[in-house]
């Protein structure tokens, strides 16, 4: 790390800069310990959360998802043990699997703080380590669509078949093509209310607005590939557009992750959305029902996984193949590996257009 730009984390609306320390390797991350040592984040006072006043000194409580605890509590409670005794206080866990509050107690607002924000860097650091399991996604298998997309992928058979890499197994489920528009980490039932309550906000704030209190109409033609070489693709995507030209879609979606990402929501991974319908991934040899959690990232971390395909031929053959054109009327919070009636993700909530 670059000691004169240091790694910048936002927590409560505050910014702390992530010291160099050195991290275990994480063969198991409940068995694992994380050394927040006093250096790790500023002690001032905070107004990012509320410390009580008691009879005693004073309190703070902390929401935390359960399957976090494990990295407050460290090995054999050695991290929770480190936190109390370098700032007076004592923190009150529940028991694993049970949804709770963390309570910190101790005689001095300025400890009790100080517990508070180096818990929160834990908790921040850990999050960005847990798989997402949900997204926010735009529905794309209306029946007319996943007829093209079964056209389209018996098409490529027949004319590239004998092309490195190009078999059966690449092509997406028709029932779950989708627009992702951003991931999220949502650990429990008060996350994801959350999340739902945000997306309703946001149709009323601008939304609604921007749609008019009308579906989309939008059109799926062409295809494009992920990486810089077609001759060793790994995605291969549809690309989607507004059939009156506008470009309300990218608005709303711009605007969205940016809401979710200033909620700490999300992640901030772009400065605009990548509008896509993935076709092809070589990811779906091995797992059929694998989700790219973006295109460079997954790339990156299964890269020695992957047997790229040769898709010049098809990019060439089918460069302007007509999906289809949809009408987009919500968006919606879906979960990760999860099916519906229709075969589509399961949803956990949405925001309607009209």
């Amino acid at each position: 790390m670059d000691i004169l730009r240091p790694t910048l984390i936002r927590i409560g609306g505050r910014v702390y800069r992530k010291n160099l320390i050195q991290e275990q390797a994480y063969q198991h991350e409940e068995e694992e310990d994380f050394c927040a040592g006093p250096s790790d984040c500023a002690d001032e006072p905070c107004d990012a959360f509320v410390v009580e006043e008691t009879g005693k000194g004073f309190q703070c409580k902390v929401d935390v998802p359960s399957p976090l605890y494990k990295y407050i509590i460290g090995k054999k409670g050695e991290t929770k043990k480190r936190l109390e005794t370098e700032t007076r206080t004592s923190i009150s866990i529940p028991k694993p699997g049970v949804e709770g509050e963390i309570v910190i107690t101790g005689q001095h607002r300025s400890g009790v703080i100080s517990a508070r924000t180096r818990i929160d860097v834990l908790l921040d650091s850990f999050r960005k380590k847990q798989p997402f399991t949900h997204f926010l996604s735009f529905a794309l298998n209306q029946p007319a669509i996943q007829e093209k997309f079964l056209q389209f992928k018996e098409e490529v058979l027949e004319k590239c078949s004998k092309d490195h890499g190009v078999s059966s197994s690449l092509f997406q489920n028709p029932a779950k093509l989708h627009l992702t528009l951003g991931t999220l980490v949502l650990l429990n039932e008060q996350e994801i209310r959350k999340a739902c309550d945000l997306l309703q906000r946001c149709k009323e704030d601008f939304v609604d607005q921007i749609a008019g209190g009308k579906p989309l109409t939008v059109e799926v033609a062409g295809v494009e590939y992920m990486n810089d070489d077609p001759a060793m693709t790994d995605i291969l995507y549809a690309k989607v557009h507004m059939k009156d030209g506008s470009d309300r879609l990218q608005v709303i979606a711009d605007q969205l992750v940016e809401r979710f990402v200033a909620s700490g929501l999300m992640l901030k991974e772009w400065d605009r959305v990548k509008l896509h319908a993935t076709v092809m991934n070589t990811l779906f040899r091995k797992d059929p029902s694998a989700e790219e959690r973006n295109y460079t990232m997954t790339a990156k971390s299964s890269f020695k996984e992957r047997e790229s395909f040769n898709g010049r031929n098809i990019l060439k053959l089918f460069e302007n193949f007509y999906f289809g054109e949809v009408q987009l009327d919500s968006v919606l919070l879906s979960q990760r590996f999860s099916s519906d009636a229709s075969g589509y993700y399961a949803t956990s909530g949405q925001l309607t257009f009209s």
